[in-house]
Formats: structure tokens, C-alpha cells, sequence
């Protein structure tokens, strides 16, 4: 066993692989659940210390959201949207411990334009919202980084 081999070893450390196919496999039943309920269906694939990831489907735009302790990173994979960020939440409501959610962003400061293959990272405790063009739809892997305490 190598130097690095023993050492990943040793700290129970892992290396994750997500392929395109596995990815699309894991999409199916989100696609579902969007379709039946708000348009909007995600899962955490994977917990690590202070980061996890997740795969998430859009159909439908989506409200304004704040995650005060965590950062977004999003790897558009299919689809277009725009994302509003900055500005406020409209009608914050607190839907667990550091994560808020309204009906939209208010007099957002940046909109920014994704599509397949863009990376695009919102930092922790920054309004956003993705709006999607009609009938349109997006998938993205997800990169949640612990940013503050």
C-alpha cells in the first residue's frame, strides 16, 4: 500500500465518483416527485464533515431561500434558469435551524443566467431564488458547504 493509500487508510478517508449514468439513475424518482408535488425534489447523496452533496430537479421556479451557515455550490448538468440573489426574502419563514424559505426574492442585487455546465456558488446567508422559463426544467448537483458557526 502506498504512502497516500495508507494514509486515506487511516483517516477513513473516501473519494466519491459520480458518474453521469449513476447520476441520471438517481434522477428518476426526483423527476417523479417534482412531478407530483411542488415541481421541486431533491437528495443528499453523500454527508462528509463540514460539506455534503445532493441531487436536485426543477420544473417549477422556485421561492426565495436563505441558508445561513451554508453555502451553494450548483453544477448545472441539464436545463437553463435564472437565478436571482442578493436583496431580501419575501415572507421569510423558518423551515428548520438556519434555513429560511419565502415566497421570492425581493430587489434581488445580481441576476445570473445558467445553463448545462455552469458553476455557480452562493454564499451562506445570501437570498436566492431560481426562476425557470416556461415548461422548462433543470438538474444540478448540489455542493453544501458549512461556511460559518
Amino acid at each position: 500500500m502506498g504512502l497516500v493509500a495508507a494514509s486515506i487508510a487511516a483517516h477513513g478517508q473516501q473519494v466519491d465518483k459520480y458518474s453521469a449514468d449513476a447520476l441520471g439513475e438517481q434522477l428518476k424518482p426526483l423527476v417523479t416527485k417534482a412531478a407530483a408535488g411542488s415541481g421541486s425534489a431533491s437528495e443528499t447523496l453523500q454527508k462528509y464533515g463540514v460539506d455534503y452533496t445532493m441531487l436536485a430537479f426543477r420544473s417549477k421556479s422556485g421561492g426565495g431561500e436563505v441558508h445561513e451557515k451554508f453555502a451553494d455550490i450548483f453544477i448545472v448538468m441539464e436545463g437553463k434558469a435564472t437565478l436571482l440573489s442578493g436583496g431580501e426574502l419575501e415572507n421569510p419563514a423558518t423551515s428548520s435551524p438556519g434555513e429560511l424559505y419565502g415566497t421570492s426574492v425581493l430587489h434581488p442585487v445580481q441576476t445570473t443566467m445558467l445553463e448545462k455546465g455552469d458553476i455557480v456558488h452562493i454564499p451562506a446567508n445570501t437570498p436566492h431564488q431560481m426562476l425557470l422559463p416556461k415548461d422548462g426544467s433543470i438538474t444540478y448537483f448540489v455542493v453544501k458547504v458549512k461556511e460559518k458557526n
